[in-house]
């Protein structure tokens, strides 16, 4: 799983003068096509190995890139990565090296910087949420934590409790059921005071509690404001036979209406503010223009869809037709997808991206964009120049 320290370490890195390598490698989906990734990730430290004989460079930054660019191509041919993609991080002269494998693929890229080059990972885990996911009952708790495909049991607690509120004689049984209430109480108030110190640390985004449906209710009341207001949704199980694999898929289906109904606000929201001219733009065209002039906050794009476009490797023009470039002049190059430019081009940007798997507008426009700044005219929509 990665951790929040995991990526807060790689950011903070600095080579103290020597260089970082960066290396994003998409994996496919076909096992069998995986054996060709170390001819493809030699292919791409090619970039960079011009760099080794560089004499503009000093020597122990020659050598760290040497050492890198051996890490690197070690470490392909001893491991048959999964699915989506491996982003790699060294610094042979400063002994770090870091891994992370991210479940969507992305463009094959390698930069040699003083820093990691970490933005396009953090656009892809942008996409997804960390969660907890909280099962209580009146005496005992078991916490997880969720991200991406791993869970992660973080503790469980048992407290104090009569194992049977009537188990006295009948002239006791009134003290011994308000007892009971009172250890149920305390246990509530320890338990949401635990999740609230685990919040504090900025890892987990949402929080998903579980249980006895008459255990529940009562246990939210217990949160305090800013912790209820994360709360994503809850399940009904009985925690004494729970399994792992039952918590995951109740979580799963309360984060997947939770997601869903985060994708439809947000992309109505985006489609208003278009519509009424604010800092907004919807549709193909007009996403692809603002990806152009790195005017994208953020996109929404339909999960899955796919449509042919053009672009100018020179000067970054994006549009779905157009033999030249209006820019440049220059030839345009044809992609089967220039969604995939578009987000690709965004996350280079600075910018994140959503994709979105609801039904909503994005059916029939596929594309929109938050705006940084209001678009200029596109070149092939102005007005020719008087005289």
């Amino acid at each position: 799983m990665i951790t929040a320290q995991d990526i807060d370490r790689t950011i903070r890195f600095q080579g103290g003068g020597l260089p970082v390598v960066s290396v994003y490698l998409s994996v496919p989906v076909d096992p069998a096509d995986r054996a060709a990734l170390p001819t493809r990730l030699s292919a791409l430290l090619h970039q960079i190995r011009p760099l080794t004989a560089d004499e503009s460079l000093g020597r122990e930054q020659r050598m760290s890139l040497r050492g890198d660019i051996e890490a690197l191509e070690a470490r392909a041919s001893e491991e048959m990565w999964t699915r989506g993609t491996v982003a790699l991080f060294s610094c042979s002269g400063r002994g770090m090296f870091e891994e992370f494998h991210l479940p969507r693929r992305t463009r094959d890229r390698v930069m040699a910087d003083a820093a990691p080059w970490v933005r396009p990972m953090l656009a892809v885990l942008d996409e997804y949420h960390r969660y907890c996911v909280a099962v209580v009952d009146r005496a005992a708790s078991w916490i997880w934590e969720v991200y991406q495909d791993e869970i992660r049991e973080v503790e469980r607690t048992r407290d104090e409790f009569p194992r049977k509120p009537d188990f006295a004689a009948w002239f006791t049984e009134y003290r011994v059921r308000n007892r009971a209430e009172e250890l149920s109480k305390r246990h509530f108030r320890a338990v949401a005071t635990r999740l609230a110190d685990l919040f504090r640390t900025g890892a987990p985004e949402l929080l998903i509690i579980g249980g006895h449906r008459h255990e529940v209710a009562p246990f939210l009341a217990f949160l305090p404001d800013d912790l209820r207001a994360r709360v994503a949704g809850t399940f009904t199980l009985d925690p004494g036979t729970a399994t792992p694999d039952d918590i995951r898929k109740h979580a799963d289906h309360v984060i997947e209406r939770y997601e869903r109904d985060e994708e439809r606000r947000m992309v109505a929201e985006l489609f208003e503010k278009a519509e009424s001219g604010g800092p907004a733009a919807a549709g193909l065209r007009d996403s692809l223009w603002a990806g152009t002039v790195a005017a994208a906050g953020t996109l929404a794009v339909q999960d899955g869809a796919t449509a042919r476009g053009v672009a100018c490797d020179r000067d970054g023009w994006l549009a779905p037709s157009g033999a030249t470039c209006p820019l440049c002049g220059t030839p345009t190059r044809r992609t089967e997808d220039i969604l995939d430019e578009l987000a690709e081009t965004v996350i280079d940007e600075g910018g994140s991206v959503k994709h979105v798997r609801a039904e909503t507008r994005l059916r029939d426009h596929l594309a929109a964009v938050s705006l940084r700044f209001p678009l200029p005219a596109r070149p092939d929509t102005a007005p020719a120049p008087a005289g």
